[in-house]
């Protein structure tokens, strides 16, 4: 199947082929048909298959052939800034040659950024892309006209839920138009995602992409490491090879972990910098832009950009401590092997991480194979698939055993 088997807007057509979209993934092939056929969806899709161009590509053909038209043709809720501004970006790209804006509201930013971002809705900018919590605080003004809106976008569903934003988003709801066409985007399926689709959705067309799994282009091993060698371990795998791997993701669950694991590799010299909630947009943004344009060759990030990214060509993607809950693994290694690329993902395992680690095996369906560690850092915990998880106080990423007082 070919991008011009859909029927889009010949402006379209040339905005696929400068990007470099050769033909459709799965999902988009699915999708955008319905989404063209005017019907709902609910889409259940692998972060790295392509569901942001699945649904951005029928809601700038729409835009496209009712640019007479004023108002606020579409809008997608994401639940990060780093996601809305890489949606916002991507639509861009799409649009590139056709008369279609699209503008990010997000907060954070400064009051310059509000002002922005008010113009764009008082506007009426065809494509509004943003958070909850700013898009109900623009709402609330009273200036926004949504009485033209054709198209709601749920993106990373699922992750809006998981971050308690089902209040937030019934509300935005309530202020936009009952006739229109509702499109919901999720890694996953749970239960709570279907009672919050029977609520939005009128009888969508359902599709179901490889629900939970790694793509096929990922290369997974984990080693059982003790927290105390993470450092010398990270360091053996990456150093001296920046031209076999250019570009490298490594995750933490903590801030102030991401912050010791920036400490100790500036010591030994990479270039790298990191990601977590302390720093302001502005500072987020420069240190993305540099790694996407191989400026730095690591970056150290929290779960925040484990679904708000969308670089290309990652080279490996570590993950210093095993995620809490086992999707959010396929969200973090899914940074790689996007469209069908070639990627690895390497996982440490401590002794108190065991039972997480497991849980993410049973989701996958299959073990992870365990690599062997290096001499030089010497024997590892030994894997126990049915350990039980601990609980206690972790403090730079080691628990402190709790003591019983007598």
């Amino acid at each position: 199947m070919k991008f011009t088997d859909f029927n889009l807007v010949e402006a379209l057509h040339e905005g696929v082929e400068a990007i470099g979209f050769e033909k459709p993934t799965p999902i988009q092939e699915q999708a955008i048909p319905a989404i063209l056929d005017e019907k709902d969806v609910i889409a259940c899709a692998q972060t790295g298959t392509g569901k942001t161009a699945a649904y951005v590509l029928p809601v700038i053909n729409f835009a496209y052939n009712n640019v007479d038209k004023k108002g606020i043709k579409a809008l997608v809720i994401a639940p990060t800034r780093e996601l809305a501004i890489q949606i916002d970006k991507q639509i861009e790209g799409f649009a590139y040659f056709a008369p279609v804006g699209s503008k990010a509201v997000f907060g954070g930013g400064s009051g310059d950024s509000w002002d922005e971002q008010k113009n764009a809705l008082v506007k009426g900018t065809d494509i509004i892309v943003g958070t909850p919590g700013r898009l109900i605080a623009h709402l609330i003004m009273g200036y926004v006209d949504m009485s033209a809106l054709r198209y709601l976008i749920l993106d990373e569903a699922d992750r809006m839920l998981d971050m308690g934003f089902y209040e937030d988003i019934m509300k935005i709801i309530s202020y936009l138009p009952e006739q229109r066409q509702n499109l919901m985007f999720s890694a996953t399926m749970p239960p709570k995602i279907r009672d919050m689709a029977k609520k939005i959705l009128k009888d969508p067309v359902e599709i179901n992409i490889s629900v939970s799994k790694t793509a096929k282009g990922i290369l997974q091993g984990a080693y059982m490491v003790y927290d105390d060698y993470k450092i010398a371990l990270v360091k053996g795998l990456i150093a001296g090879k920046e031209e076999k791997l250019p570009s490298i993701l490594i995750f933490s669950s903590t801030k102030v972990n991401v912050k010791r694991i920036e400490q100790e590799l500036k010591k030994l010299n990479f270039s790298l910098g990191s990601i977590h909630s302390d720093l302001e947009q502005s500072e987020r943004e420069t240190v993305l832009r540099k790694f996407s344009n191989r400026q730095i060759q690591v970056l150290v990030a929290t779960d925040i950009v484990s679904r708000g990214i969308d670089i290309e060509n990652i080279s490996m993607v570590i993950n210093y401590d095993v995620p809490q809950d086992p999707e959010d693994y396929i969200h973090r290694v899914g940074r790689t092997a996007r469209a069908e690329s070639k990627g690895i993902a390497i996982t440490f395992v401590n002794d108190a991480d065991m039972a997480k680690f497991s849980r993410i095996e049973k989701l996958l369906g299959e073990p992870i194979k365990q690599a062997r560690l290096p001499e030089s850092i010497g024997k590892g915990p030994e894997y126990n698939p049915n350990a039980k998880e601990k609980f206690g106080n972790r403090k730079n990423g080691k628990f402190k055993k709790k003591v019983k007082k007598s």
